[in-house]
C-alpha cells in the first residue's frame, strides 16, 4: 500500500486559553473522498485552516506528499500547499 496523500497526527489548535482542536488524527489516501462534519463550534473549520496553512498548529503534525509541512508555519513552499475554497 502506497504512504498517505495526507496524515493529521495528535493536531492541536489552541487560541489563548480556548482548545478549538485536541488531538486530531486522520490519514487521507490516494483516491479516497472525505468529510469532516461537526456541529458550529466543534473545530471543523479551524482544522481546515491548519492543514491549509492559514493557522500554524500549536501542536501536532501535517505530512502531506511525506514532507512535514507544519513547521512551514503559515507559508508552505508554492508544490507542498493545500488549497481550500470559501463557501
Amino acid at each position: 500500500m502506497s504512504p498517505p496523500l495526507l496524515e493529521v497526527d495528535r493536531l492541536v489548535m489552541r487560541f489563548g486559553g480556548l482548545t478549538a482542536v485536541q488531538g486530531l488524527s486522520f490519514a487521507v489516501q490516494h483516491g479516497t473522498i472525505h468529510g469532516l462534519i461537526g456541529p458550529n463550534g466543534a473545530g471543523t473549520t479551524t482544522t481546515f485552516n491548519v492543514i491549509s496553512g492559514f493557522y500554524a498548529p500549536s501542536s501536532g503534525q501535517e505530512i502531506y506528499l511525506r514532507e512535514h509541512v507544519s513547521r512551514h508555519a503559515t507559508c508552505p513552499p508554492p508544490e507542498r500547499r493545500l488549497i481550500r475554497s470559501f463557501q
